[in-house]
């Protein structure tokens, strides 16, 4: 991966925010690249390199829900299977099917067809392998010809839609601006790696850090930096009221974290108190569900255990 910036290059839009910096930013892109890595959600259109493929599934989910589009995109790429094959296609019955599997605006079935007719006769069957290029596409906006660029070519620039503003508004605090997303994003999306970054990023914002957060479950690379998990607030730009998330194990992991943050170390019957107000060592919440919390903090490596005299000490990994 690339060289991190030095610090003297962060943006004024990004001066007050949590963004990483240094090391901490390589290690954030390491996090992210192999959490997706390891295990993502299997859409067929991640399996192919094909640009042509990849706009249809593309346009497709504008508007409809992946899971549904999923066999969409497998019955339109049975029926035309290579943009040639779209380009000659009768209009007419691209929209018809476009209306049969409920894709939303038949405006976008008409766009894809004449777009693939752009691709055959401008430029010989081959898509433009750039987000320039691209666009000149009809209905190929910046955003689609992103996507195309990152996911057939390895050649796009750090998407930004809502679902990662979201994801960096929680996790960096960058302020509620376009701006500021873009060259954050920008920022911390690694040199000449788009196609697998901008996957990892919105697999993130679809799996772990959607509008009700499962931050644990789905066990977020980001949580060890992460400004929201920190500070148990969840708002973000598309969700301007806090997520449902009171007494849950996320909001009591959060609060470890920042009992913690205050102390060099505690030992839990003097944590127990600080994460709950009803902690009692052999209670409901007591020392037994509090050793599970931090447990789990230490594998993900934002907590340090020790025994000693007897007693469990924790303290912040650092």
């Amino acid at each position: 991966m690339s060289d991190s910036p030095s610090a003297d290059a962060l943006p004024e839009s990004l001066q007050e925010s949590t963004f990483p910096e240094g090391d901490t930013r390589e290690a954030v892109r390491r996090a992210l690249v192999d959490w997706y890595e390891e295990d993502h959600r299997d859409f067929p259109w991640r399996r192919t390199q094909d640009a042509y493929e990849i706009l249809v599934s593309e346009v497709m989910s504008q508007q409809t829900q992946l899971d549904r589009v999923v066999p969409a995109w497998e019955d339109f790429l049975e029926r035309w299977p290579a943009v040639a094959d779209l380009a000659v296609a009768d209009r007419s019955d691209v929209v018809a099917f476009w209306t049969d599997h409920s894709l939303g605006y038949n405006n976008r079935a008409k766009y894809l067809h004449e777009a693939a007719q752009q691709v055959e006769e401008d430029h010989g069957g081959e898509f433009p392998t750039d987000p320039d290029g691209l666009q000149e596409l009809m209905g190929v906006g910046p955003y689609t010809a992103n996507a195309v660029a990152s996911f057939a070519f390895d050649n796009g620039d750090a998407v930004v839609d809502t679902n990662v503003k979201r994801v960096l508004h929680r996790a960096f605090d960058v302020p509620d601006d376009d701006a500021a997303f873009e060259e954050a994003a920008s920022l911390l999306m690694p040199d000449g790696e788009s196609r697998v970054w901008n996957n990892a990023v919105m697999e993130l914002g679809g799996v772990a850090c959607g509008k009700s957060p499962d931050c644990d479950g789905a066990g977020c690379p980001w949580r060890r930096w992460c400004h929201a998990y920190e500070t148990g607030d969840f708002t973000a730009p598309d969700v301007p009221t806090q997520p449902e998330f009171e007494g849950s194990r996320r909001q009591m992991r959060g609060r470890v974290v920042r009992a913690l943050g205050q102390y060099d170390e505690l030992a839990l019957d003097d944590l127990g108190p600080r994460v709950r107000v009803d902690y009692t060592p052999d209670g409901e919440h007591g020392r037994e569900w509090l050793r599970g919390l931090v447990d789990d903090l230490e594998s993900d490596g934002l907590v340090a255990l020790s025994e000693r005299e007897a007693e469990t000490v924790a303290s912040l990994r650092r």
